[in-house]
């Protein structure tokens, strides 16, 4: 069923949309986390659902320093990075589980004139799969967690983004399912539509809530603030 399209506000809508890529756009977690009992396997060590839910949201680099110090390994965090993305890169490229309302509210923002960025952690190899999927010019920019000097949960991510399409980042909306990228587009100064998905995310000011992308107004979560 086609959506609505979206409704302009007494307040309008935000100069752009700032999505985060792992659990808000697609439901990729699970993804990584097989991926990592398999590293946990390959060396010989053991791993948990807690270890891998505290890797949600973190930069990669953080998460191989995480998975080599948890399994006491001699390898180096570059190393578990690349075996984590070949992991991840042949699941995605097998099938991209996307979030629920999430294609249906690009669709719509694109109908309506709203430039999107999408701002991940993730490194390019990775997403380039994901953005395959979608019609060229989805998203007009592309911050990844390997074009930047500091990932999330520093704000860099989001100013970058917001800079790049010329808006500043007060005005724009940002899409997030944890803490780390919620708190990444807060300190960049946007506010936050945050989704959870595999993780609770802390309530804040600047963070407007949401249980579903689907059918969602984002006119009606921007008159929010």
């Amino acid at each position: 069923m086609t959506e609505p399209a979206l409704r302009l506000t007494p307040v309008g809508l935000p100069a752009a949309v700032l999505w985060d890529m792992d659990g808000t756009l697609v439901d990729t977690e699970p993804y990584w986390i097989q991926t990592e009992f398999e590293i946990a396997e390959r060396y010989g060590g053991t791993w948990s659902d807690a270890h891998a839910l505290n890797l949600i949201g973190n930069d990669l680099m953080s998460s191989g320093r995480y998975i080599r110090d948890q399994l006491g390994i001699d390898v180096s965090p570059e190393q578990i990075v690349e075996e984590l993305l070949d992991g991840v890169v042949a699941r995605v490229e097998h099938e991209v589980p996307w979030r629920p309302g999430a294609v249906d509210q690009l669709d719509r923002l694109r109908a309506a004139g709203l430039p999107c960025a999408l701002v991940t952690s993730s490194y390019e190899r990775f997403v380039a799969p994901i953005l395959s999927r979608l019609p060229a010019e989805t998203f007009r920019v592309i911050v990844t967690g390997d074009g930047v000097e500091q990932a999330k949960p520093h704000p860099e991510p989001y100013l970058t983004a917001a800079a790049a399409l010329g808006v500043a980042p007060a005005d724009c909306l940002a899409i997030e399912d944890s803490n780390a990228g919620a708190k990444s587009a807060e300190a960049a100064g946007c506010l936050v539509l945050v989704v959870e998905n595999h993780v609770p995310v802390l309530a804040t000011e600047r963070r407007v809530f949401a249980d579903t992308l689907v059918g969602l107004d984002l006119a009606e979560v921007w008159s929010q603030q």
